[in-house]
């Protein structure tokens, strides 16, 4: 007797199908490399071009494996870390959980393989429509931590990240030489837990504003310390980023699913870092995969965008940025610039306009003054 064939789940080749193809089509764009550098230290305008014309640039090979190990350790130490859950105080050995002290929000919670963001008032309603949320495994917890803000308070290996000499190169040749600080954190993919993000632009202030431009509300810069995957990863409409505010709703309903057709992920090997416009219409689906992704987020926008403007979306909104508050929460650049140059002495450090020339230093007392700094974190 013939055993009958197993039945396939064509909603799950569908699926698999949309990943394979997204990830072609995403390796086939003139947006990946190493970051070069001239003698003087300018960043190679195709890049910069590239940057521009897709909205998003893949560096290959930025942190060395040391650097890397650096990350996956306090990575693994801040897991450790945790509350055992939102309302507790400490973490699963007893002790005072990570950021119990600090009075900004740290720690974003979501049910496993859960959309917190979609279709919520979140971040001032951008995450328009909720995306699917598969079912985890029995063994689950309740909840999850997939985003912690404020990392350079928590970890040694991600200040020094932040003061990687060719990303701040990068970040002066987009957003100017006098380029401030946004946000930073980890968001957290964990494998057949990680949260969904569902698809929505970053910045909420400059959209309607006279002088807005493909750059007014700056980049994100997304180092990968396990690398990403379709499966795992973010993905991005290229482009989208010039076109203003998109009607997200709209879109999906015209496309007839939440797989956007003309999205593509971002792939990365361990060590890459992308630089990816904030103004991007962007998204990531439930981690149902078995791989983790790590990634280690550091935010800078123009100067002009910030100075003299009252903040939105989810930190520090209801602020008005002032010479003084911009000082106060660039002052991290510089921390981690010497941080950097402490680890790597024999690597030419960046030298960032706004602090040049002042005697910055990375100790106890600059450890005390990173306490609780995503409070000063700037939102447009």
């Amino acid at each position: 007797m013939n055993s009958a064939a197993p039945e396939r789940n064509t909603e799950q080749d569908d699926v698999a199908a949309y990943m394979a193809e997204g990830k072609s089509r995403a390796l086939a764009l003139d947006n990946r490399g190493p970051i070069h550098r001239s003698a003087s230290g300018e960043v190679d305008p195709a890049i910069i071009d590239a940057y521009w014309h897709h909205g998003f640039y893949v560096f290959e090979n930025v942190f060395r494996e040391e650097e890397l190990r650096d990350l996956e350790t306090d990575f693994k130490g801040i897991l450790e870390r945790l509350p055992t859950d939102r309302e507790s105080k400490i973490d699963s050995k007893g002790r005072p959980a990570l950021g119990i002290d600090c009075k900004g929000e740290n720690l974003y919670w979501s049910k496993p393989l859960g959309d917190p963001w979609g279709g919520t008032s979140f971040g001032q309603g951008r995450h328009a429509v909720k995306m699917d949320e598969p079912t985890p495994g029995q063994d689950a917890p309740k909840e999850i931590v997939f985003l912690l803000i404020g990392s350079l308070q928590f970890s040694d290996a991600c200040l020094r990240a932040y003061g990687h000499p060719d990303l701040l190169a990068v970040s002066a040749a987009v957003n100017g030489p006098d380029f401030v600080p946004y946000t930073d954190g980890l968001f957290i993919k964990a494998p057949g837990l990680g949260a969904s993000v569902a698809w929505h632009q970053d910045g909420t202030t400059h959209w309607d504003s006279p002088d807005w431009h493909q750059g007014s509300h700056g980049f994100n810069l997304m180092g990968q310390i396990y690398g990403c995957t379709p499966e795992n990863g973010v993905w991005v409409v290229p482009g989208s980023h010039k076109l203003g505010k998109v009607d997200i709703k709209t879109k999906i309903a015209e496309a007839g699913t939440i797989y956007l057709p003309d999205a593509v992920p971002m792939v990365c090997a361990p060590g890459d870092v992308v630089i990816s416009n904030r103004q991007l219409l962007h998204g990531s689906f439930a981690n149902t995969s078995d791989q983790w992704r790590v990634t280690v987020n550091m935010g800078c926008l123009p100067r002009e965008a910030v100075l003299g403007v009252r903040g939105g979306g989810i930190v520090s909104a209801e602020m008005t940025y002032d010479e003084a508050h911009i000082e106060k929460r660039s002052r991290a650049i510089a921390y981690a610039i010497d941080a950097r140059r402490q680890m790597y002495p024999d690597e030419a450090p960046f030298v960032y306009e706004p602090f040049a020339g002042r005697d910055i230093k990375w100790d106890q007392t600059a450890r005390e003054a990173l306490h609780d700094y995503s409070v000063m974190d700037m939102s447009v």
